[in-house]
């Protein structure tokens, strides 16, 4: 079946701990979407080419595939160049997730030239495009991704300060009527209510990460709280 089948009305649950995070490794991060897996999620988002092979030897759920790499002069962080995709596609990944901002990308390639060099290399895989904007969303639509994600609405100097629950979803709800690609649910998606918040205005499926997978977050949320007494 096609991954976007697969995950449809369902739930993507995201495993990611970066290398100055306590939980930062393939086999936890294997553990982690096993764990995932046995709670009912239908795929796994995962970042590195290790991560990804270890969660589909473990798992064989789908995997969406990013490889976050800071570069100098550039706020794309998120697989920003052709050189992150040929990596990940050493570990097979069933979809590829990219920043689909509009900016040049650090290697001086436009996202609609990165599209088409995907499409051409790895004619296979799947692309998600994640967008802080409508004009991105409707831009990655126009450029043949196959799917849309609000992952970096917050996140960026645009939008900073916007939540993805805000105003009743709002902003989903924007992007589920602006393009007819399927819309993923993701960022700030943090209780299960939300999450089905999200199905119920049309979204494709949802991805939860934080409020699931890092420990140390969810930690921090309680402390914080226990401080107001």
């Amino acid at each position: 079946m096609n991954m976007l089948s697969i995950v449809k009305n369902n739930l993507i649950v995201s495993c990611q701990a970066l290398e100055d995070e306590p939980l930062h490794s393939s086999f936890i991060m294997g553990r982690m979407a096993l764990a995932a897996k046995e709670g009912g999620a239908c795929a796994i988002r995962a970042n590195s080419p290790q991560d990804i092979a270890e969660i589909k030897r473990v798992t064989q759920l789908p995997v969406i595939g990013i490889l976050k790499r800071d570069y100098e002069n550039s706020s794309i962080y998120i697989t920003a160049t052709m050189q992150e995709i040929d990596e990940l596609m050493t570990a097979d990944p069933d979809m590829i997730a990219l920043d689909a901002c509009l900016a040049l990308r650090p290697d001086g390639m436009t996202l609609k030239e990165m599209v088409n060099t995907i499409r051409q290399r790895y004619p296979s895989v799947l692309l998600m495009a994640d967008i802080a904007t409508l004009e991105e969303a409707l831009t990655a639509q126009e450029f043949g991704f196959d799917c849309v994600s609000t992952t970096l609405h917050g996140y960026t100097t645009e939008t900073k300060g916007m939540k993805l629950y805000h105003h009743d979803f709002s902003f989903l709800r924007a992007v589920v009527d602006a393009v007819s690609i399927p819309v993923i649910a993701e960022g700030n998606v943090g209780t299960p209510a939300q999450a089905k918040r999200c199905l119920e205005l049309g979204a494709h499926s949802v991805v939860v990460g934080g409020a699931i997978t890092r420990p140390k977050q969810i930690t921090t949320a309680f402390i914080d709280e226990i401080k107001m007494c």
